[in-house]
């Protein structure tokens, strides 16, 4: 029943059984028959059907709490009993350019408190990292702060702020950021990641007409572009990424500047595992001591 009651989960999560198959790959009628094998197991259902739309019902409310425990107490089974410490594997999905500086202090820090503990870090981008936690395929993610809220089930930690600055070749001339963006070709955030987002509603807010040259997501990639001449970029300024090439001058926003939030999303409590708490106090702890050029310890 373990994969019924993970679809019902999902159900309960994206609200019709439609949707819950596109998102873990499934027909709506695969869904519904996980659904109606896991009611006939229990002996009562757990939706109230109209037509063609069901309402978790009572029943089904008191359930989703239940399947929630046995989700992550199933996740625990990794765990090598009888061991000191934490055990098992912790799944973290995190951005590029948190992996080698947050990430490897908060690692470093938690292994060397809990040696048993084997960690698996998966890359990617927000959005998706964000869609691999709510199918339950990582634990936790470190990502930039969603733009447009969080589901119920999840919790938001916030680490760090990092400033957007500009970024232009070190032989251009000038000061004004604005002028500059206009006048050089310009290296865009890919516009379908998070951070990338911003910079478009920035360039909107201000009214900035730019000559789009080059659309990219690497953070490093975008840097090394204007070091190499080819354009100008709107980059937050990451610790890992400092110090900065040689061939790049920074331009401050000064009043105009926006901030992107790095932070870690996660279950709430009673659907998370004990290792991921510990690594949540570990990346507090590597915010903490994180290089004031990079950023600042978000507020709470």
């Amino acid at each position: 029943m373990l994969s019924e009651l993970k679809t019902f989960i999902a159900v309960c999560r994206h609200g019709t059984f439609a949707a819950t198959g596109e998102r873990i790959g499934l027909t709506q009628s695969a869904v519904s028959s996980q659904i109606k094998r896991l009611e006939e197991s229990l002996g009562f259902a757990l939706f109230d059907r109209t037509g063609r739309s069901a309402t978790l019902n009572a029943a089904g409310q008191a359930t989703l709490a239940r399947a929630e425990q046995i989700q992550a107490l199933y996740a625990q089974l990794a765990d090598l009993p009888g061991e000191a410490g934490a055990s098992g594997l912790l799944r973290i999905g995190a951005i590029a350019s948190a992996q080698a500086s947050l990430l490897a202090r908060a690692i470093g820090t938690l292994r060397a408190a809990h040696p048993q503990l084997r960690v698996h870090v998966t890359p990617g981008i927000s959005m998706g990292l964000m869609d691999d936690l709510d199918a339950g395929k990582i634990d936790a993610a470190l990502i930039i702060r969603p733009p447009l809220g969080m589901l119920p089930e999840l919790t938001w930690q916030p680490l760090v702020h990092e400033a957007f600055v500009l970024v232009v070749p070190a032989h251009v001339k000038g000061r004004d950021w604005r002028a500059l963006l206009q006048e050089h070709p310009f290296l865009r955030y890919e516009r379908t990641s998070f951070g990338g987002r911003m910079v478009e509603r920035f360039v909107r807010r201000e009214g900035l007409a730019v000559r789009d040259a080059v659309e990219v997501d690497e953070i490093s990639a975008l840097i090394h572009l204007v070091a190499l001449g080819v354009g100008v970029a709107l980059v937050p300024l990451v610790e890992a990424h400092l110090p900065l090439p040689a061939g790049v001058r920074v331009l401050p926003l000064g009043e105009h500047t926006f901030h992107r939030e790095i932070g870690l999303l996660q279950r709430r409590p009673r659907a998370s595992t004990p290792a991921v708490a510990l690594l949540a106090q570990c990346l507090r702890d590597a915010a903490e001591g994180s290089a004031p050029k990079a950023g600042r310890r978000a507020r709470r």
